[in-house]
């Protein structure tokens, strides 16, 4: 049996952060890595990377079942796909799963796709190998079901040798090769604009520390993206890693998603973190008003944000800050941001409009607010303008946005400060790289959508 594992391209139209980094496709590696059919062939293709068009690895592999994964913004570039798949190879079985799929499946329906995975994905893939022609799979979405999922996570690790030719080619920002690890599932909290607690049906469970430090071995990069949804949850677990990575002399710089509050409450943490391999925290700031970060049920403040900031650049730890952009912005509000984040000093800020995804508690909310039609699911990329501005025009709000970006990134002493720690020419790359998307966005400003 031949199986091939793609991962899809994003649409031309998708605001790509594919343009500043592209990670491996750890869902896919974990899929490879778990197949217990001693005989069959496994492929993983990552369309990002090739040059070569679909339709000639489909006549290559000639695979008998399909596996591709993604997220909102793919699903149509997912069902373009399979049809194509269908023409050259009419009896491969195509199984689509990805946290999109798992949280709104009857996106994925279609003819060309026989098989869309809501729960238990790994399980779940290996049951569709046994029956192929099975038409109610535990696991999968059928007559509308959905399957609960387990609360467990015991699978062998992921096979990161199936993107061996691809893997210098992996990086993140700076973080240059780099690797992937997931140590957690779910989401301890509940924003109202994010649906990661959806995926594990509200809840939280972890890897032990023994299993993640052992995967640790066997990743040869040193640059480490740790994307469990928030790493830095657990004092007692985060110095249990300390510990055991001291124990096991493991040395390695290490990127976390974290919350202000945490690093807040927790300083004597992160200092020890950072003497063992922290370089980089994504920040989920969100905001610079109290009254937003209530609305979103974040559960922190600015005061928190600040304090957090402060920290990190304390102890010489970079910051990636993310910030939701709402509708009712003035061209006053985007001033102070930039003032904001100037006085903080900031360097690195991903700026998302408010984007209320299918499956979140605010899309019903704002249904009726939409100006993108949701079937044009590659626009929803947390970059685009699903909602309408209210205090200026799409054009203007896109406007507003680029130049923030450009106060920030090209201010002469950020500029300096990155090419002294990273060199020229990683300096450049990423410039490159951010020059495309903002090229993208002045696309979205002359068509004023």
């Amino acid at each position: 049996m031949k199986i091939l594992l793609i991962r899809p391209k994003p649409d031309p139209e998708t605001i790509g952060l594919q343009h500043v980094m592209i990670c491996e496709p750890l869902e896919l590696e974990y899929i490879a890595g778990n197949i217990d059919n001693p005989h069959a062939e496994v492929e993983i293709l990552d369309m990002i990377l090739e040059k070569k068009p679909l339709e000639h690895f489909i006549e290559k592999y000639r695979p008998d079942i399909v596996g591709m994964s993604g997220y909102i913004t793919h699903v149509n570039v997912i069902k373009d796909y399979a049809e194509r798949i269908k023409k050259i190879q009419p009896q491969c079985k195509i199984v689509v799963g990805g946290v999109h799929a798992e949280v709104v499946p009857q996106n994925f329906l279609c003819g060309a796709i026989d098989f869309i995975c809501t729960a238990n994905g790994l399980k779940t893939f290996n049951q569709i190998i046994k029956n192929p022609d099975g038409k109610e799979i535990e696991g999968t979405y059928y007559a509308g079901k959905k399957s609960s999922k387990e609360m467990d996570f015991s699978y062998r690790f992921p096979d990161r040798k199936k993107v061996e030719k691809y893997r210098r080619r992996y990086y993140y920002m700076f973080h240059n090769p780099c690797a992937l690890i997931k140590t957690s599932f779910g989401c301890p909290y509940s924003c109202s604009f994010c649906f990661c607690k959806e995926i594990t049906d509200g809840k939280y469970f972890t890897r032990s520390i023994d299993s993640v430090i052992e995967e640790l071995k066997e990743i040869p990069e040193q640059e480490i993206y740790i994307v469990d949804d928030d790493f830095l949850f657990s004092k007692d677990r985060i110095l249990e890693f300390c510990q055991k990575i001291r124990e096991n002399h493991i040395y390695k710089k290490f990127l976390v998603y974290g919350r202000a509050d945490f690093i807040c409450k927790h300083e004597s943490v992160i200092q020890v973190f950072r003497d063992h391999g922290l370089r980089a925290v994504i920040v989920g700031l969100e905001s610079f008003k109290n009254e937003d970060l209530d609305r979103y049920n974040k559960r922190t403040s600015i005061r928190d944000n600040e304090e957090a900031i402060r920290i990190l650049q304390k102890y010489d730890i970079e910051i990636y800050g993310t910030l939701i952009l709402d509708m009712d912005f003035s061209k006053k509000d985007f001033q102070n941001l930039y003032q904001w984040i100037k006085r903080l000093g900031l360097i690195f800020v991903n700026l998302q409009p408010l984007t209320p995804l299918k499956g979140t508690e605010i899309y019903e909310q704002y249904r009726e607010d939409f100006i993108v039609d949701p079937a044009e699911y590659e626009k929803w990329d947390l970059a685009h303008l699903v909602l309408e501005p209210r205090e200026m025009s799409v054009r203007r709000y896109y406007f507003e946005m680029i130049k923030l970006y450009y106060q920030i990134t090209m201010a002469p002493q950020n500029v300096w400060k990155l090419i002294r720690r990273y060199g020229f020419a990683e300096v450049w790359k990423l410039s490159w790289g951010s020059s495309v998307v903002t090229l993208q966005y002045l696309q979205k400003m002359v068509r004023g959508r």
